[in-house]
């Protein structure tokens, strides 16, 4: 994997070319999630939609994967009594009217690298168009504490009182490690790009190459609830998730946020791209 070679926008608050191959990545990710939702209909399985995204990008040319797509319908968008790494992956679910689900992808396009979440429900779901609604509020404050240089771990604790004070559950403690992020980095393109427990070998390698320089410079690739994320936002791309979960029902949102080094405020955090599905949800909801 690839070290990112600049994270700071250009003057003016331009993206650098770096920055807007990832961008593009990010919104070819969110198109196909557009997409693929458009034609979900009931009886629709969990299995169906992953394959409905991994062949809408092979059609646009990706052939590599941070992770495989996965899709979750119903009680399994809270991660209802998930205990292995196995659950995660699609099942045999079927879609029905008025059900929640999540759709969360993570290609590899021009060896840039993208993972998103998509939440919507088929038809009408009150509890899910609160949910979205609610996750505005984190996605504020955990830009707020990044630019802060508040450690990752203390930020991770925020997030889980915000949700607990709008009566929800911290549904990303489920994730493998609990994580609400990971970093993600340029990768090396092949012709032949195999996969490991549905994960990319080429980005597991780059994973692992971040944890062992990490280790040795006292950060983790990982932002989690644990000590080894009690430390200070590392400059970088993070994928952030935040999951929230009430009374079988889930909602999140996964987008990159840029962190840099600089000085600046502004330029030391900020979301790579506002014009994304959840982020214009809010903006019409307030315009209306």
């Amino acid at each position: 994997m690839a070290a990112v070679t600049s994270v700071t926008p250009a003057a003016g608050g331009r993206l650098t070319p770096e920055l807007r191959g990832f961008r593009e990545v990010q919104r070819l990710a969110y198109a196909c999630a557009e997409a693929v939702a458009a034609q979900l209909r009931p009886g629709v399985t969990e299995r169906d939609a992953a394959r409905m995204q991994r062949t809408w990008l092979r059609e646009r040319g990706v052939r590599d994967w941070f992770h495989l797509p996965f899709a979750w319908f119903g009680d399994r968008t809270a991660f209802a009594n998930f205990r292995v790494p196995l659950q995660f992956f699609p099942t045999h679910r079927a879609l029905e009217p008025g059900m929640a689900f999540i759709l969360d992808l993570a290609p590899v396009h021009n060896g840039f690298t993208a993972d998103i979440g998509y939440s919507g429900c088929l038809g009408l779901n009150p509890v899910h168009d609160r949910l979205l609604a609610d996750l505005e509020a984190h996605r504020e404050l955990i830009l707020r504490e990044v630019r802060e240089r508040r450690p990752l771990r203390e930020i991770y604790e925020d997030v889980e009182r915000l949700m607990v004070r709008q009566g929800y559950t911290n549904r990303h403690r489920a994730y493998p490690f609990g994580v609400i992020a990971h970093k993600i980095d340029r990768v090396r393109e092949r012709r032949f790009a195999p996969t490991l427990f549905g994960f990319g070998t080429q980005s597991l390698k780059g994973l692992a190459s971040d944890a062992l320089h990490g280790h040795r410079d006292g950060w983790s690739p990982l932002w989690s609830p644990y000590t080894f994320s009690d430390h200070p936002p590392q400059p970088g791309l993070w994928a952030v998730e935040p999951h929230l979960g009430f009374r079988g029902t889930g909602a999140k949102f996964e987008e990159i946020l840029v962190v840099t080094d600089s000085k600046d405020p502004q330029e030391s955090a900020f979301w790579l791209d506002d014009d994304l599905p959840h982020v214009r949800r809010w903006q019409e909801e307030k315009a209306a």
